[in-house]
């Protein structure tokens, strides 16, 4: 009791020091980005991303249409494995800024434009792809006005079609403005005095840091004869109104690309600066669902309360007052849930898929919980492109010694000896990177032949191969090793040797995987659609603290319910990969949720 005292007590102490330090910090650094202060004059370029749409999730690379080109020719940035695995193609580009410096210049004009160019404008245009244009590790904003409501939209459109015309205008001139927060730092210089020693003289060393950036598409209709070079000065432009006035697309036709920055001082500070893209929408919403989550967990519990406490306590009481004698004959008569007694805890048909769907939701369910409470931390900054997936793919390898352990040992609890561990482990560690593999080849060759920077280069698929063959399996067969040397797990009752006769079912088995799964979806939905509507949609999705509590509700709800296998096919349906990973997850936890509760209702019902 006292050691128990003193848990509790450590676990408070430093619950308070972590409170304290967070209240007394004003902020932290989120991993993968660094503050980059500029002088005034110095050279900032812009960098260009893959070519997305809301329409399609084919990314192009931004050079795959005709735009200027930079002078030192095409570089693209380094890239991570969550980077590559999104589609992400980061390149430089010849969009050069100069800080607090205003100017309007011109970029280049295109050779005549081909059929085929102009075919691809078209089609991009009539698919809704944007430009991703990256300052400072901040994407492109562009703010526009539906029903009077200012959204916000991260990249700019290629192209747009005026209603009521048949013809295609591509936006050629880009109005930028940067927002910059003025940065004063206190250095140290060191001054000699002769006989009385050293002394420091403070300076101020002042910076400008980036904080915003924002764009306004236009598109203007230059004479292609005046002959100009890069990065000439231009006057100021005004977005034209008038269809005659903007750069239609056509055979022939050569296009000229301009730009101009504004430089506009803002009172947003570096650590906020991301806060316009992470802006969270419909709290209330996201309230609402959790409330709703809460109503299903309130009800289901009061129906597993009521079961237990009108059936189960009636049947513990009349067993506490017989006697061993009248206990064994009234074993004879079994009636109601006690007459799966010598059944439950019977090896299935199907054992070794059992233990490896089980090893495998193992692993999925404690890479997404660890995954959703770092991201919850803040550890998974949006300014570190890719790292979310990184994180994710490296969890997944490392807790394959947890796969292992627990395929091994369930199968040892089942089979009640080790032979065939090994097969096993091969099996768990093969099982869902195998599905994972056959769909993600299927999908390559189609985005290969599309020539989409989503699809994976050979290079990167030995590198997975690599990580799965070398870490996973490995560890998957150190965990298989150490559940072949853990303790069997005790069943609280014997197992008759002769199977009980299975009633026919009353209800199809669709009807009842039907309303096993509206509970478990009425739980996410919500979280669902900002999920989808964020991939969709090209927004960034960061409200991971509501994605958390909606999980933990999720876990008691399939607790509750002990209905998780197949729940997860009705509201994941769009992803064959998502599908089997949830559904190995959530059925994981039904399975040990279910598992244990009839370990504890047998062992105390103390039947001989």
């Amino acid at each position: 009791m006292a050691l128990s005292q003193r848990k509790v007590s450590g676990f408070c102490w430093s619950f308070v020091l972590v409170i304290l330090f967070a209240h007394s910090s004003r902020g932290f650094y989120l991993p993968g980005s660094y503050m980059h202060t500029y002088s005034t004059n110095d050279a900032i370029y812009a960098k260009v991303n893959s070519l997305t749409s809301i329409e399609t999730e084919l990314p192009f690379s931004y050079y795959s249409l005709p735009y200027c080109k930079p002078m030192g020719g095409i570089k693209k940035s380094a890239e991570n494995l969550g980077e590559l695995l999104m589609g992400d193609q980061i390149d430089n580009s010849p969009y050069r800024f100069r800080m607090n410096v205003n100017e309007s210049l011109y970029l280049c004009t295109t050779s005549p434009l081909s059929e085929h160019e102009v075919k691809l404008l078209k089609q991009r245009t009539l698919n809704l792809y944007q430009v991703n244009m990256i300052l400072d590790n901040l994407p492109v904003m562009r703010i526009a006005k539906q029903n009077g409501v200012n959204i916000q939209w991260t990249g700019f459109p290629i192209g747009y079609t005026p209603p009521n015309s048949n013809d295609d205008y591509i936006i050629n001139h880009l109005k930028f403005k940067v927002l910059v927060h003025e940065y004063e730092g206190s250095g140290v210089q060191i001054i000699g005095t002769g006989e009385e020693g050293m002394e420091a003289d403070k300076t101020k060393a002042s910076g400008f840091e980036i904080v915003g950036f924002e764009v306004v598409p236009c598109s203007v209709r230059y004479d292609p004869e005046v002959h100009m070079y890069e990065y000439d000065n231009i006057s100021s432009v005004k977005c034209p109104l008038e269809l005659d006035k903007s750069q239609i697309i056509r055979e022939q036709e050569r296009i000229s690309f301009t730009y101009e920055v504004e430089f506009v001082k803002s009172n947003i500070r570096w650590p906020s600066r991301w806060d316009a893209y992470l802006r969270m929408e419909g709290s209330r919403v996201h309230w609402f669902s959790i409330l709703n989550s809460l109503m299903v967990i309130t009800f289901l519990a009061g129906i597993v309360f009521v079961i237990f406490l009108r059936t189960v306590r009636r049947d513990l009481t009349r067993y506490e007052e017989l006697d061993k004698e009248a206990q064994a004959q009234m074993n004879e008569e079994l009636s109601g849930w006690k007459l799966v007694v010598g059944d439950v805890f019977r090896e299935p048909n199907h054992s070794k898929l059992l233990c490896m769907m089980i090893g495998d939701g193992v692993q999925i369910t404690g890479m997404a919980l660890v995954t959703i409470v770092f991201a919850a931390l803040g550890f998974m900054s949006p300014a570190s492109r890719g790292m979310l997936l990184t994180g994710m793919i490296i969890l997944y390898l490392f807790l394959g010694i947890a796969a292992g352990y627990v395929a091994v040992r369930l199968w040892r609890t089942l089979k009640g000896t080790t032979v065939g561990w090994k097969s096993l482990s091969w099996s768990v560690a093969c099982f869902f990177p195998g599905i994972v593999f056959v769909i993600l080849t299927a999908l390559n060759f189609i985005l290969w032949g599309s020539k989409s920077t989503s699809a994976i280069p050979i290079s990167l698929y030995f590198v997975l191969l690599s990580l799965w063959f070398c870490i996973s399996v490995p560890l998957t067969l150190v965990g298989g090793y150490l559940g072949t040397q853990a303790e069997d797990i005790q069943y609280p009752v014997r197992t008759n040797q002769i199977p009980r006769e299975i009633p026919a079912r009353k209800y199809p088995s669709w009807l009842l995987v039907l309303g096993a799964g509206t509970l478990p979806f009425g739980t996410l939905f919500i979280q669902l659609f900002f999920i989808l509507s964020s991939i969709w949609l090209g927004r960034f999705y960061y409200v991971f603290g509501f994605l958390l509590i909606v999980l933990l509700l999720l876990i008691i709800i399939c607790a509750q319910s002990l209905s998780g296998p197949v729940s997860a096919i009705l509201y994941l349906g769009y992803s064959m990969i998502m599908a089997v990973a949830v559904m190995l997850s959530t059925g994981t936890i039904g399975f040990i949720t279910s598992f244990y509760f009839v370990h504890y209702l047998f062992s105390s019902v103390k039947i001989d």
